[in-house]
């Protein structure tokens, strides 16, 4: 495979500073980190006892670049990396690896703020792998983006590698952020949210269903976000319209785990557009975020770029050519300067129409990104 997305701006941004990468497990980071070192040495993983060892002595490797693989799980590694930074650069090249949100410290108390930038790997994409037909995005859609699944070309063993993925995420990684007293209910919710992609989540709903409390339900979402296992989308809200404030709809960054096809679609354009708004912000510096529109009057399209706090692309998806949503139609009164696509997973017809929205087969829409 050729080389990921980032690695170019990674060994950009370390002329001038640390590169934080975080992502999901297994989304490709420490294989990224390996192609940008020359020297084996330069590779220390908190997992592994030897270079825990070495790290907690400091004592480190004669080498230009030092990569630091899922050191977040030491609780004083902020004060560690930063004593590391400010004695050493420019001299050495730090780059710092996480499956957690190792941009989480940004809510408290930064004390590396100004010296490192974050950048997010996300999984494979239309864009990155060049797909140009659809058999191979619906290949790609039952496979999901993760290498090891996608490249063993194998249904079975994609099912197998996210069966025990969930399972790590839930096991493992959770109680490494936060301590859980009841994994079996927390792995009862990783099941369930699959079911509930494409529509607005219910947390008590979900509360109901677990019999636990509103608190838990909300802090294990939290856990999730947190370890990459799912990301939600906020509405989209205006002084234009009567929109809906509160209720956010999630996606999986496995979406092989969807059931339904249609919603596991939409769950694959979520991850495209998110990769895309990521890399937007992370990479060009730009104000952008992905959203979802729904108003009180049930009014639904399945997602919104915004950039500045301004509408900017509208994007509705279905499995086959359909005639055109008429939300697009009502919100293109509403946003007349915003872009509009109609993209479906199976079709085959590519146009625009009189009110400036245009239909697309996804394999030609996801190209447009990254």
């Amino acid at each position: 495979m050729k080389k990921r997305y980032l690695q170019n701006q990674i060994e950009k941004d370390l002329l001038r500073k640390m590169v934080f990468i975080s992502g999901p497990r297994q989304v490709g980071k420490t294989t990224l980190a390996k192609t940008l070192i020359t020297d084996n040495d330069s590779y220390l993983n908190w997992d592994i006892p030897r270079h825990r060892e070495a790290i907690l002595k400091r004592e480190l490797p004669l080498t230009k670049l030092w990569c630091f693989d899922e050191i977040h799980k030491y609780s004083s590694w902020r004060d560690y990396i930063k004593g590391i930074y400010d004695e050493f650069h420019p001299e050495h090249q730090i780059l710092i690896t996480g499956s957690a949100r190792l941009d989480m410290l940004r809510k408290s108390g930064d004390s590396l703020q100004g010296r490192y930038h974050h950048l997010r790997l996300h999984p494979l994409s239309v864009k990155e792998l060049q797909i140009t037909e659809e058999t191979h995005l619906l290949e790609l859609l039952q496979l999901g983006g993760f290498p090891e699944p996608y490249f063993s070309k194998s249904e079975i063993e994609a099912k197998r590698w996210s069966t025990d993925y969930r399972s790590l995420l839930v096991n493992q990684e959770s109680p490494a952020i936060e301590t859980i007293s009841d994994l079996s209910k927390l792995e009862l919710l990783s099941l369930r949210l699959p079911e509930l992609v494409g529509s607005p989540l219910s947390l008590n709903a979900l509360r109901e269903d677990l019999q636990v409390a509103h608190k838990t339900i909300s802090r294990w979402l939290n856990i999730f976000e947190n370890i990459y296992m799912i990301f939600r989308l906020p509405p989209f809200g205006s002084p234009l319209i009567r929109a809906v404030k509160k209720e956010q709809k999630h996606y999986h960054f496995d979406w092989s785990l969807v059931p339904d096809k249609a919603a596991r679609f939409e769950n694959m354009i979520a991850s495209h557009l998110l990769k895309w708004t990521d890399y937007q912000k992370d990479v060009l510096g730009e104000q952008m975020a992905l959203r979802y529109f729904r108003d009180t009057d049930k009014r639904e399209v399945d997602f919104c770029i915004t950039r500045n706090n301004r509408a900017e692309i509208f994007v509705e998806c279905k499995w086959s050519d359909n005639a055109t949503s008429p939300h697009l139609h009502y919100l293109q009164k509403k946003f007349p300067a915003a872009k509009y696509f109609q993209v479906a997973a199976t079709g085959k017809k590519s146009f625009i129409n009189q009110q400036n929205i245009i239909h697309m087969p996804a394999v030609e829409f996801l190209q447009q990104f990254i």
